[in-house]
């Protein structure tokens, strides 16, 4: 259960509510392997499944609600984490990783920036956009490797039907250092001034619609740095914001736990959850792991807007109101009203996380264009550059 300690009379979260006690005494409850029958241990305080005892326990549908129930529980009011032994089969995992690497070294050969969102760029390798480009690069590994059932379990058990998955490789070269700790998508990828400008009842829900996963694509021994986590650190209602403060950041580097993963593990987690890739610190082991990200299906609009075109038919007129006096707010609702304000879903590749955590939105270039007055085949050509980024593919 979300701890609502830091609920305030105004509905709003800011740094001032962070405390680190106060996550102590979140995080200091253990995990009572008795609440979750189905798995078969609890490792460091993270719950461990068999995948093929899962599967033998989900051969019908009371067995799958079951199994279901027990993982979203898990999620939500208990560590946070739950990690499936043998989710996927090496010879399936090693053929993906092959086209992979394969990709790698293509996009490599193009050059190009390489962002990331919680390490410094180009510290790790990062396919962005895995999931299609494997399919159009080997449909036949992509069915394999898709046609999982440990996945799609997970994915319901937290989302329900009607999901989205999204895919990004990410290889820590020996050496390589890891990331800083953080919450995940969608507020995890905002600054904590935009976090804070979310009601609290946002920082609460907006876990509800992601679930974060990695499936293992190599033998990663502690020393190889698989993901630091903080056993229920996702029931800490302001760790949005707390993350960023140094006191969180201490106590995240000497209270994390680290599980060892073999080859085809899944490790499936609460987006809020307090973690960050681990430091490479072999000389041999490139650890890749390909992060799987899984929207809920109520994370989109009833209905389809071109935005580009309602910004471009509406600029001359709100252009015009403005030069007669608008006031700046109005302006800017009419933007937010009109115009995308949120950076995702892009392709990261063209559409980078270059110095920041998120890419330029569509109502930022609109906002930088009144700023400037610049005219409507100006703004035009502006939005059609910024469309274009976000394109999966194609010119």
């Amino acid at each position: 259960m979300t701890s609502t300690t830091h609920r305030t009379r105004s509905g709003y979260l800011s740094p001032q509510d962070c405390d680190l006690d106060d996550l102590l005494r979140v995080v200091d409850v253990g995990t009572d392997p008795a609440d979750y029958p189905h798995a078969a241990g609890v490792t460091q305080g993270v719950l461990t499944y068999d995948a093929a005892a899962v599967r033998a326990a989900t051969t019908d549908e009371d067995g799958r609600r079951a199994v279901r129930a027990e993982v979203a529980r898990a999620l939500a009011d208990g560590p946070g984490i739950v990690v499936f032994t043998a989710a996927f089969e090496p010879a399936v995992v090693d053929r993906v990783s092959a086209v992979f690497e394969r990709i790698i070294a293509q996009e490599k050969a193009r050059g190009g920036p390489a962002g990331d969102h919680f390490a410094a760029p180009g510290a790790n390798e990062r396919v962005w956009n895995a999931l299609e480009k494997l399919a159009v690069a080997d449909p036949e590994a992509f069915v394999d490797y898709y046609a999982n059932d440990v996945l799609a379990l997970a994915a319901s058990a937290w989302l329900g039907p009607g999901y989205q998955v999204t895919s990004q490789v990410n290889v820590v070269t020996p050496g390589g250092a890891g990331q800083t700790v953080h919450r995940d998508y969608h507020l995890g990828f905002q600054s904590p001034e935009v976090s804070a400008a979310f009601p609290a009842h946002v920082h609460r829900l907006s876990p509800g619609l992601t679930l974060q996963g990695a499936v293992a694509h190599c033998d990663m021994p502690v020393e190889s740095g698989p993901t630091l986590y903080l056993p229920h650190s996702q029931k800490y209602e302001p760790g949005y914001l707390a993350y960023w403060l140094p006191a969180f950041q201490e106590y995240f580097v000497t209270h994390h736990v680290q599980l060892p993963l073999a080859t085809g593990d899944a490790a499936f987690f609460n987006p809020a959850l307090f973690h960050a890739a681990g430091t490479n610190r072999t000389t041999s082991v490139r650890r890749m792991a390909n992060l799987l990200q899984v929207s809920s299906a109520f994370g989109r609009a009833m209905e389809t807007v071109d935005r580009r075109r309602v910004v471009e038919a509406v600029y001359p007129a709100l252009m015009e109101r403005r030069a007669a006096g608008m006031a700046p707010e109005r302006v800017a609702d009419v933007v937010a009203a009109g115009a995308e304000g949120y950076a995702f879903p892009t392709n990261l590749d063209r559409d980078q996380p270059v110095g920041g955590l998120s890419p330029r939105t569509q109502a930022d270039v609109v906002h930088q264009a009144i700023t400037e007055g610049v005219g409507l085949p100006e703004l035009q050509e502006r939005l059609a550059a910024q469309e274009a980024r976000t394109r999966s593919h194609g010119a």
